[in-house]
Formats: C-alpha cells, structure tokens, sequence
C-alpha cells in the first residue's frame, strides 16, 4: 500500500502495512517490566524506549513490548478524550520530536486513534511549542517526547487545546485507564489483537497529509508567536511593537546563534522567525537528529555555542551576542552571551536565565501600561507564577515592581495552572515559570519556549528610552525601581543588566550534588523521618548558624500541585511534592533555603540550596546547608 517519507527531511514518516509484531509478540512478564520502569507524571510519560534497553541507543526499534504499551498508551487516551470532551470524533494533532524511536511509537499511536474514531493531523517532527500551540486550532495534542532525556528515552504529553499539557488530577485520571488496560489478564496479546484489528484503517490519508499540516501548525506557531513577544493581540499595536523591533534589531544589529543539537528546533520557525524581523541568525549542528552531544541545556552542553560565538567574535562578527542550545523537544534553549567586559562567551546559569526573564516582562508590563510610581505598579496587579525551588531573587525583582510571587509544585502544568487560578482572582500574570531549569513561561503562551525567552532578553536590550513619548525603557526602569536611576547609562550591554540583578548563590540543577538516589519508596515517609532528624540537628547546631551565618531560625514550607503549606509541622504531608526548609535572620528576613523533591520524570531524588549573596562566605554557606541537607536526608533514608 506505500512508504512514505517527509519531504522537508527524507525521513521515513511510515508504512501503510507496518506492524511491530510480525516476527515476535510480547512477552506478558516483559511488558510488565517495561510497564514498571516507567515515569507516569502530569509532565509527561517517559521510559526507555529503545528495544536494546540502553538509554543512549540511537536505534528506532522499540521491540514488541513497548509496542505493546504504545497500544495501550493511544487506547488509553481515546477513552479519555472522548469521555472528556464528550465528543466520538475529537481533532487530534500529534507530533514527535528528534529521537528515532518516535517515528514507530507515532505509526502505533496513530492507528489506534483513527480505529476508535479520533481524526488525526500528524505533524511529524515538530518542536513542543509549536504542537502546543497549533493544538489551539484542534481539540488536543499527543506529543511523542522525552525532553531532556537521553537519546535511547523516549514518552508522551498530552493536552488539550490550551495550549499546555493536561493537569495534575486529569494526567492522574488517564494514567489509571492506562494501567488498568496494561494489567488486564493476557494484556500484551491483547494488545497484539487490537492492533490487528486497526490495520484496516486509513493511514495512508493521513501520511498524504503531513506536509499540508506542517505548513499550517508552522504558520500558525509563527503568528502565535508574534502575538506572545509583543503581549498584544490586537493586529496593528502588534505589527508596531514588532516594525520597532525591527528598526531596533537593524540599528543594533544583532545575531543570535543557536547549537541546535539535532533537536525538533531545526524544522521549526526559529531561522525564518529572528531574519523576518531583522535579526540575523547563525546555526550548527543543524540536522535533525543529528544529535552529537548530551540533549540537556546545561552548563556543560552549552559550551559548545560558547566556544563557537568566541570563533565567530575573534573574527570580526561582533554582532553574535547571545546564542542559546535547546533540548530535543526544543521547548528549553538556555543562554549563552558575550561578557563585553570580560571579552568571552559566557554560559548563563539557569536561575539567571529566568531572572531576566522575569525582569523583562515585568518591565514590559509596567512600559505598556505607562506604570511608574509604586501606587501606579500596585494598580496593576501583577503576579509571577513559579516553581517551589526557584531562586527567591524572583521575590526581589516582583518586589521592585509590586507584583507578588506565588509558588506551585515542580512541573509545567502545575505553574500554568497556578498563573490560570492567579488571572481568575484578578491578576495580572505576564510571566511565569520554573527558575530550576531556566524555562520561562510568556502569557498567553503555556509552554516553555526559547524563542519567547531569547525575546525576552532582546526586549531588555533594545526597549530604550523614547523622549518624545515620555516613557523609560524596560532597563531604566528596573533601575528606577531599585532607587538606582543614576546609574542608567544609554550605552549599557546585556553585562550591565545581569550585573545588575539581586545577587544568590543557587545550586545548580544539573549537579551531580544536587542529585541522590534513595531506597524509600514512600517519601511521604522519608521526610518524616527528615524532619526528626533536622529537629534534633537543628538543636545542636543553632548556636554555630548564628554564629557563621546569622541564621536563627527556621520554617518547613510544602508544595503539592498549586497548593501551598506555610509552617508545615507534619513533614510526611508533603508526600511527593516538594518540601523546603527556609531559614531566617533576626531580622525576620528570609536568607537561604534547602528543598528536596523526587523527580517525575527521572529516576532521582533532587536537593538544592539557595543563598541571599554571592560572596565567598556566601558561597560556603550554600556548600555547608546542602551537605547538610544531603546527609539529612540520607540519614532520613536509612531510617
């Protein structure tokens, strides 16, 4: 019946006769091992997929089990779907990102969808922002993805048409009817059944149509994105916002580099996007799936888009100023800038990435509504919507500005759901996020995006001072709020303006000490077992805190989805959400703080420490509470 193949790519899209289990079935005992090692959280459904087993295996095979899960994975979320949303023939658009599992686990999903009734725009392989926000034009979205993960994972999002992934209580709801389907007896036979059975469907019209599709979710990402930048739907206050940042980009003349890493990025908007309106842009490693180094955008990634803006500097193109390496979803893309007063390319941390992020779109926000004097800021409502373990700088820069800060459970849905609640009690919510790992949210957006957080850092650049209007640019206005005015100086670069921000010293996510793995499976348990241990510490500990760091006293803070436990005393209440403990000064200020959550999508217990300060007794401080922190909770362990 044909093969069909992308034309932007050459890439196989799929087979109209393909079927996984034509020269082996799966086993009933393997498929539930596969069952069990995979991460089923309101972020996403991640294991490894590969048939070897191995995480870094850059086969597409994905062998007969996990054949037999995808099966369910679609028969789960048709069920869901159409009960949802009460409709037999929902529009569904799916996509996939670089990895060369996808396209198989797609050719499954896909059948099963149409055998139940679920038309299908298949978009192959397409950033998350851009399946996100084309799903606004449909009913919902299945995104085959592992993120960050290594090559060898490989799992799903799902959503509906807000553009975000689904929340908490209904990723829990589908999850149910996905292991209920996977335990029933003789369950991966089954599967081989169903499967059969939906090879009488018509694929083949749907692999005819990638490319039309494509071309109408790019399109539609393109405008989306265009209205998210400029934080105005309405059409000609936004095509006069983005002809000034035209102008601007023009005068200033700025290029942005991007290590692409082989991820979905490379067949999306990113290229045409940034040269549309004047900006010009370099790329590498540029082939999909041409994935050549570690998928995660941290630190040690993204060195190689700082050593190659240091090529491009030291030979004349001193227009690349910041660049940015997104993962293989491409809904993360952190920074790499060119230190002017250093005179190197230098990688932003995460924590950072998301300061700026916040700064900017605050002093938007005020710029837009021509908000200067505090009783003018407070008029405005404004709040940030973030995860438990961001830096508390956000606190200082919100404060600067009058907004307030409100803080949800690790994970995307959970920080869009609390901006949604935020907006419906009357806020003001323009940017929101999770500081941990640099991944801004830009309303009306519900996803990360690197395009959004790129623009956000060009807005602070190139939104100056306009006399005849009467109205500061975004940087003189976050210096005006600090009581810094004077120091503004129209010449300033990106250097000034990250000099500028409240300083903290922050663990890194991505460090190996901000990682452990544990044995307790109830964490719930664990951390009861924690907190007795930090009382009796803390006892014998006061005196030197106070001593070395003024720290006096202390608070234990939970996040569970978007509720928020101040002054936690049960410690077992937090259960898997995240739990941290904040010290405080006598002064009452809040100085530092320690947190521990075990990952949803990673098979990992994380920790972190966040200092007010970046001294070196500052950077002592945040060594000493971690390991304190770590053996705490490996004491807790044991227990």
């Amino acid at each position: 019946m044909g093969i069909f193949y992308d034309k932007n790519t050459n890439f196989l899209i799929g087979s109209a006769d393909f079927s996984p289990f034509k020269t082996k079935h799966p086993s009933q005992t393997a498929m539930k091992k596969e069952l069990d090692s995979m991460i089923l959280s309101a972020s996403g459904w991640r294991k490894v997929f590969t048939a070897s087993g191995d995480e870094e295996d850059t086969q597409a095979s994905i062998g007969p089990e996990n054949a037999a899960l995808s099966v369910y994975i679609a028969q789960s979320f048709s069920h869901y779907i159409q009960k949802k949303l009460n409709k037999k023939d929902p529009v569904i658009v799916v996509g996939l990102d670089a990895r060369p599992t996808g396209q198989e686990i797609a050719e499954i999903i896909i059948r099963i969808l149409l055998k139940n009734g679920i038309q299908v725009r298949y978009v192959f392989i397409s950033a998350a922002p851009e399946i996100m926000a084309y799903a606004r034009e449909c009913d919902g979205f299945v995104y085959i993805s592992a993120s960050h993960n290594p090559v060898g994972h490989n799992g799903l999002k799902f959503g509906f048409n807000d553009g975000g992934v689904i929340p908490g209580s209904e990723a829990a709801q589908l999850t149910a009817i996905f292991k209920d389907l996977c335990n029933m007896e003789n369950s991966s036979q089954k599967a081989v059944d169903l499967y059969n059975d939906s090879m009488q469907t018509d694929i083949a019209s749907v692999y005819n149509k990638v490319s039309f599709y494509k071309e109408e979710a790019l399109a539609f990402y393109r405008n989306f994105t265009r209205t998210v930048i400029s934080s105005n739907t309405d059409p000609a206050k936004k095509e006069a916002f983005l002809k000034s940042l035209q102008k601007a980009a023009q005068q200033d003349k700025l290029t942005i580099l991007a290590d692409m890493n082989g991820s979905a990025r490379t067949v999306s908007i990113d290229k045409d996007f940034f040269t549309s309106l004047g900006f010009g842009f370099i790329s590498f490693n540029d082939t999909p799936r041409d994935i050549v180094h570690a998928i995660i955008p941290e630190p040690e990634n993204l060195v190689h888009c700082a050593r190659k803006m240091e090529e491009l500097q030291s030979k004349g193109d001193t227009s690349v100023v910041l660049g940015y390496m997104p993962d293989c979803d491409g809904d993360r893309g952190n920074i790499v800038y060119w230190n002017d007063k250093e005179k190197k390319a230098e990688v932003l941390m995460a924590q950072e990435v998301f300061a700026l992020s916040v700064l900017s779109e605050l002093s938007f926000t005020a710029y837009n509504n021509n908000a200067q004097t505090p009783e003018e800021l407070r008029k405005l409502k404004t709040a940030v919507s973030v995860n438990d373990p961001t830096s508390m700088r956000i606190e200082e820069i919100a404060q600067a500005f009058c907004a307030s800060v409100y803080r949800a459970e690790v994970g995307e849905a959970n920080v869009v759901n609390l901006a949604r609640s935020l907006r419906e009690k009357g806020f003001t919510v323009p940017i929101l996020g999770e500081g941990s790992n640099g991944g801004n949210i830009t309303h009306p957006a519900a996803v990360r995006d690197p395009i959004n957080t790129l623009f956000a850092l060009i807005k602070l650049l190139t939104i100056k001072d306009d006399p005849a209007a009467g109205k500061k640019g975004l940087f003189h206005l976050w210096l005006q709020a600090l009581n810094r005015a004077d120091e503004y100086n129209e010449n300033f670069t990106l250097t000034d303006i990250i000099n500028s921000l409240p300083a903290f010293t922050t663990t890194g996510v991505s460090e190996q000490r901000a990682l452990l793995h544990i044995t307790t499976k109830d964490h719930g348990c664990l951390k009861n077992a924690y907190g007795e241990i930090l009382r009796k510490q803390w006892d014998e500990k006061t005196n030197e805190l106070k001593t070395k760091y003024g720290i006096v006293s202390w608070r234990a803070v939970s996040n569970n989805g978007i509720t928020q436990t101040d002054n936690l005393s049960d410690f077992s209440e937090s259960k898997n959400g995240g739990l941290k403990i904040i010290f405080s000064n006598s002064d009452g200020k809040d100085i530092a703080f320690i947190w521990m959550r075990g990952s949803g999508t990673e098979p990992v217990f994380r920790v972190m420490c966040d200092v007010k300060g970046n001294t070196s007794k500052c950077r002592a401080m945040e060594s000493e509470l971690l390991e304190w922190h770590r053996s705490m909770v490996r004491a807790a362990d044991v227990a």
